[in-house]
């Protein structure tokens, strides 16, 4: 289900792109490169501008809502303080000690 859920979450962020960079901005935007241009024909000017508004406020609250879901039911319940870094997990390799070398000192040879 976890599966499921990434690969509706990746879909949707696609999309989510794509009526991006569809949306006109002041320059024009990527919407006269795609054939964005000729929805403002068939939709009219501001119908286009109010569906993809709307298009990227839904896409936007069902990725946010299915990442929600999938961290709350599906991501095991451990707290942050039993949480264990990658390096952690990888197992810690001792590091060898440098035997101490001997008191060196020039008063006690005297």
């Amino acid at each position: 289900m976890l599966n499921l859920l990434l690969v509706l979450s990746a879909i949707i962020a696609i999309f989510l792109i794509i009526i991006v960079l569809l949306q006109a901005s002041k320059g024009g935007g990527l919407a006269g490169t795609f054939g964005g241009g000729n929805m403002g024909a068939m939709f009219g000017t501001r119908r286009t501008a109010d569906f993809l508004s709307k298009a990227t406020w839904w896409l936007a609250g069902m990725l946010a809502l299915i990442a929600l879901v999938a961290n709350l039911f599906f991501l095991d319940g451990q707290t942050a303080t039993e949480r264990e870094s990658v390096i952690q997990r990888s197992g810690r390799q001792n590091i060898p000690q440098t035997p101490s070398l001997p008191n060196q000192n020039p008063q006690q040879g005297q």
